[in-house]
């Protein structure tokens, strides 16, 4: 069987095991899959019980890699994530505890109720890939990626994350309430216990690490690149936008949009593959000023109103 054909039935096995787990959702599972094979963290922001933390529970079942959740609160310490030099006495020597940030794929729940200081210590971690402990640096295992929830209702006890940690996460997604149907038929799949407590690992982590070298092979057209750079270039331009996105968002949007092509099942990308990352690559990386909220102009609105405004064009695989 040819690499790409294994890959592909290694992602719609892993897909499967999502999809029975968080009913209705497959477009904001591919989006998750999109930033795993991308390399990239995830930020899903929804109101409680949407099942945030089962999708990332079931993703981390689905492969046989570690795991590991931090509950976000405001006594949590920088150390209590990425992990502290103990002494030990009979060697006289200080030896690194790791914290859990050793692992392939790291929850860290209601992010934004740790304190700005904590939520700082993951910059490295997001950007870098590793951790430094009284100046020692120790590398992450590969591949690893964060998953942060937050609860963009309840601002009680909150912290906001500031800009800099907002344009480390690749993509920010949400789930949203099930239908009618949907929701009956969770309930039904829950009488038997979790199903995420059901699911076997279809795949191992050094098989989603081959996976995401073969992502940066994904075609992707001069036209296709413009398109993609002039959607960025005009979050900048913008007269009402006060923060546009930064290069390393034109670079994540980049490695984003090749992992979407290929989990269509193309070895290239199309402008529509752009058009539908953009406002959960970009959305959260832009800042409105405050005059915005006079004309009623939200992040969403105004990247509406930019894609309709730029050419999008008409390109052909060679």
């Amino acid at each position: 069987m040819p690499v790409r054909q294994e890959s592909m039935h290694t992602m719609n096995a892993v897909r499967t095991n999502l999809e029975s787990c968080i009913l209705g959702k497959s477009f904001e599972i591919q989006l998750l899959l999109t930033a795993l094979l991308a390399g990239g963290h995830v930020l899903i922001e929804d109101v409680p019980g949407t099942g945030k933390t089962q999708l990332i529970r079931a993703l981390s079942r689905s492969m046989s890699g570690e795991y590991r959740r931090i509950q976000c609160n405001p006594d949590i310490l920088p150390s209590d994530i990425t992990g502290v030099s103990v002494y030990h006495p009979r060697d006289e020597m200080f030896h690194f505890r790791p914290g859990p940030v050793m692992t392939n794929i790291l929850l860290a729940d209601e992010i934004n109720r740790a304190t700005t200081k904590t939520q700082s210590a993951l910059l490295e971690v997001m950007e870098e890939r590793n951790v430094t402990v009284d100046g020692e640096t120790y590398p992450l295992p590969h591949p690893f990626m964060l998953c942060a929830t937050q609860n963009p209702i309840d601002f009680e006890g909150t912290y906001t994350l500031p800009e800099a940690q907002l344009d480390r996460f690749m993509l920010r997604i949400s789930l949203g309430y099930p239908d009618a149907a949907t929701e009956k038929n969770l309930l039904l799949s829950h009488q038997e216990g979790q199903p995420v407590d059901r699911l076997s690992p279809v795949t191992s982590m050094e098989q989603i690490a081959r996976i995401q070298e073969e992502i940066r092979d994904i075609f992707m057209s001069d036209p296709v690149l413009n398109y993609l750079l002039d959607i960025v270039r005009q979050t900048r331009e913008h007269p009402l936008v006060m923060l546009g996105a930064s290069p390393r968002a034109s670079l994540s949007f980049m490695m984003a949009c090749k992992a979407y092509a290929f989990l269509q099942g193309r070895d290239y990308v199309l402008p529509d593959d752009v058009k539908i990352l953009t406002p959960f690559a970009l959305g959260h990386r832009i800042l409105l000023r405050p005059e915005s909220r006079l004309d009623n102009i939200s992040v969403e609105s105004l990247l509406q109103k930019l894609l309709q405004s730029i050419h999008v064009p008409v390109t052909m695989r060679q």
